[in-house]
């Protein structure tokens, strides 16, 4: 396993583990934003595997998903506004959850979980 793989699997398993301990603690937003950057994390090593590169930044994640990862293109521009409504919004439980739900799916899809170290 390469390096980039290596960082992109841990930064996803400590965001996913440091979702959980902050959502315990009723801070939606911030857990929020922490399982978003754990799905990033994801996506971006879905796409290192196929493809050898990192996404530079949103724009070309989005991009390279929609043109060859539907299904994850779906269902990221479908909760994606949530992770935008961050920064001037605070997040409620049923918000979280339903991003929480998307992204453990995925994860699990791609088997990283927080405890599989």
């Amino acid at each position: 396993m390469e390096e980039n793989e290596k960082v992109l699997i841990g930064n996803a398993k400590r965001f996913l583990g440091s979702a959980k301990l902050v959502y315990k603690t009723n801070d939606f937003t911030s857990a929020t934003i922490l399982y978003f950057k754990a799905l990033f994390s994801i996506l971006d090593l879905v796409i290192l595997k196929d493809t050898g590169n990192i996404p530079k930044d949103h724009s070309e994640r989005f991009r390279i998903l929609e043109s060859s990862y539907t299904d994850l293109y779906n269902t990221l521009d479908r909760i994606y506004l949530e992770y935008r409504n961050t920064y001037t919004s605070i997040i409620n439980k049923e918000t979280c959850d339903k991003v929480r739900e998307n992204v453990e799916r995925i994860a699990k899809e791609q088997k990283i979980s927080e405890d599989n170290q």
